[in-house]
């Protein structure tokens, strides 16, 4: 369903990941252990142009897990699913495992 969403300009469509709240074992861990603003990127905007007319593309693409600020973005619902729309500036960065 997300995928009939194509973000504009220089907007990046974001799925939160949701970090479990207990071990396999069954321990639960505490809400600040877990709480790491990251996000799976769905789709992404073709990019933006800056004043003097130069094409800048967006500096993610699909499937790259990036690191979110705390606050911001704005909450899209999709078949009952929640998601984000970030600008590309407002992405921290990029998470590799």
């Amino acid at each position: 369903m997300a995928k009939r969403l194509i973000p504009s300009l220089n907007r990046v469509l974001i799925e939160k990941i949701v970090p479990p709240s207990k071990t396999n074992s069954g321990i639960l861990l505490p809400e600040k252990t877990t709480k790491l603003n990251s996000g799976k990127v769905v789709a992404v905007g073709p990019g933006a142009r800056d004043r003097n007319g130069n094409f800048i593309p967006v500096s993610v693409k699909e499937g790259d897990v990036v690191l979110l600020p705390e606050y911001g973005g704005t909450e899209v619902k999709l078949a009952d699913k929640e998601y984000h729309l970030f600008r590309d500036d407002d992405i921290l960065g990029i998470l590799h495992e």
